[in-house]
């Protein structure tokens, strides 16, 4: 160490930038489990859903008929605020829903697999979108698989070309 560098940057046993905190450590670690990758990426697309599910009621012009229009302004804020809880809420139940179970099946994947590479998100879209139309056949199994896998792909593809 030269006498123009200050003790406090010298490297240390715990990296080039000093000791590293164990609480820090713990909290990285916990961040990074599957368990904690799942509930972060539910509550996102809950989060995410719900303001997609808000601005969809908001453009949807189905409610406005004669009847709707009978009704007096408070009547007509009443029903529109209802339609659109219901409608927010359904559409942030489906992203979380979508959200971790892509998540989750993509972090079990990269443990298993011990590599971090497009193929984990290609998976994982593939078993996501497959799980997600399980109750529409075979076809839509195969379809929403194709469908989800190729989405991953270009997903992962451009957020790592950058």
């Amino acid at each position: 160490m030269n006498s123009s560098q200050d003790a406090s940057q010298a490297p240390t046993a715990g990296g080039m930038f000093g000791n590293v905190d164990p609480q820090q450590m713990a909290a990285q670690a916990v961040m990074e489990s599957c368990p904690a990758k799942v509930v972060m990426s539910g509550a996102m697309g809950f989060a995410l859903g719900g303001a997609f599910g808000m601005f969809m009621s908001s453009v949807d012009w189905g409610m406005n008929t004669e009847e709707f229009q009978k009704l007096s302004t408070k009547e007509q804020l009443k029903l529109t605020a209802r339609d659109m809880g219901k409608r927010s809420f359904s559409s942030a139940k489906n992203f979380a829903t979508v959200g971790a179970v892509f998540a989750g099946t993509e972090c079990l994947i990269e443990t298993y697999r011990a590599k971090n590479d497009i193929w984990n998100g290609v998976s994982a879209g593939c078993i996501t979108g497959g799980v997600l139309a399980a109750k529409a056949g075979p076809q839509a199994v195969v379809a929403g698989c194709v469908t989800f896998a190729a989405f991953s792909a270009a997903i992962d593809y451009y957020m790592k070309s950058e």
